[in-house]
């Protein structure tokens, strides 16, 4: 009943900003609170089942980002022309220095193997340099103000979501091969280093993404509302409702998305109940909380920690494809360690850690609070300000603290939890 209660409450703020606001407002953070829960259910994959303390949040989501783009976009045939081959031929470059490196590392052993290895390195290194190079130069430099990119697929953009997370799923195997047999502390320090890494890339690869000029434009999932207000069908449809074409428009595209979004995290919920309920997840809680203990009873830690990491990655990157697809457009300098790492970190510790349920309670409550925080806030500071003269210094501080609400409220509602609920609103069931 308690949790049925807390839902509740989050419905009925979310209702409150409909009635109070706008509802193109409300069920606009209503699928921002979706995607923010469907990351945080990826996070809580990682810490809650296995205590994994991954702040690489950031970058998982920027490539689920750039998925929605290599997919959904439309190739561009100009500058495919002056520089796809390139391109081609430097994948294939990079290609064979893998396999003569693995080659290589196969027939030679001792120092001779050490040796040996490093000349294939550097060899195909300035191999794919001198394919590499022209090609980006070639592709960047055609009609760089409009595209100066290779564009992507033209395919439906919700294949992108699935592609996301592959994408994700990917870079955390790597990662993952490398970090998880770190302590918690130098793993936490190579997760952010990596996801910085991976924006610092987005950021400057023109001629994949077009880098800080931006993609714009993309594909969507859901009618547009110019065409839903052109059509017939919903113009009778707002007629019978009693409500002004525009607003109800975007009302309906906004509604599509939040059903689009609810399908898939209801999917994702699913499968982690499944398998946190089942020999697996607690095998993966046991290893949690006695590492030792269960690598004395013959678990293999580091696999079962690599496979949660790869899973709960891929999902912060679908989160991330959905997000991208839902603004419209892939803007790498959007993302920040604040929005994407610190938020998604209070969302699992507020709702509950170990507790899938809670951490889709922390996404809403946290995500809702964050965009209510500022023009609340305004409001009250405004208020206070009102009983002071027009040109009281103190009236204009008020006013001016009005933008430092958000992380105030984010920061005192984590130690409020922590002092008084330090398991969170919806504890994990043991």
């Amino acid at each position: 009943m308690r949790n049925v209660l807390l839902f509740g409450a989050m419905g009925a703020a979310l209702a409150a900003v409909g009635f109070l606001s706008s509802w193109t407002e409300a069920v606009s953070i209503l699928n921002l609170c979706l995607i923010s829960a469907l990351m945080a259910l990826g996070v809580n994959m990682q810490w809650g089942y296995a205590g994994l303390f991954n702040v690489g949040i950031m970058g998982f989501a920027a490539l689920g980002g750039v998925a929605a783009v290599l997919v959904s976009m439309p190739p561009v045939a100009e500058t495919w022309a002056v520089g796809g081959a390139g391109i081609g031929l430097t994948v294939l470059a990079l290609i064979a220095t893998v396999a003569i490196t693995l080659f290589v590392r196969s027939r030679l052993a001792g120092r001779a193997r050490a040796w040996a290895t490093f000349a294939c390195v550097v060899i195909g290194y300035f191999a794919i340099r001198e394919l590499f190079d022209p090609a980006v130069d070639a592709i960047e430099a055609t009609d760089a103000a409009r595209t100066g990119y290779l564009g992507g697929l033209g395919l439906p953009i919700m294949l992108a979501w699935v592609v996301g997370g592959l994408f994700a799923a990917g870079a955390a195997w790597i990662v993952g091969k490398i970090a998880l047999g770190l302590r918690a502390d130098y793993l936490a320090i190579a997760t952010l280093g990596i996801s910085e890494i991976i924006v610092a890339l987005l950021k400057n690869e023109d001629w994949l993404s077009r880098g800080v000029k931006n993609v714009t434009a993309l594909p969507r999932p859901v009618p547009y509302e110019v065409d839903l207000q052109a059509a017939p069908w919903f113009n009778s449809f707002a007629a019978w409702l009693g409500g002004d074409v525009i607003s109800l428009a975007s009302i309906f595209v906004q509604l599509s998305y939040g059903l689009l979004f609810t399908i898939v995290l209801l999917i994702v919920l699913w499968f982690a109940e499944r398998a946190l309920k089942s020999p697996w997840g607690r095998m993966m809680r046991a290893i949690r909380d006695n590492r030792d203990a269960a690598a004395a009873m013959g678990k293999n830690v580091t696999k079962r920690h690599l496979q949660v990491f790869v899973l709960g990655s891929a999902v912060v990157g679908l989160a991330g494809a959905m997000m991208t697809t839902l603004d419209g457009q892939f803007t790498p300098g959007s993302y920040q360690p604040l929005r994407f790492t610190f938020l998604i970190w209070v969302m699992v510790i507020v709702g509950g850690s170990g507790n899938n349920w809670g951490s889709i309670l922390g996404g809403f409550l946290i995500w809702f609070l964050w965009i209510e925080a500022e023009p609340v806030g305004r409001w009250l500071t405004a208020s206070l300000g009102d009983v002071l003269p027009a040109d009281s210094p103190i009236r204009a501080q008020l006013i001016d603290a009005a933008s430092y609400l958000r992380p105030l409220v984010m920061g005192t509602i984590l130690l409020l939890v922590l002092r008084f609920s330090p398991k969170g609103l919806i504890p994990e069931k043991h």
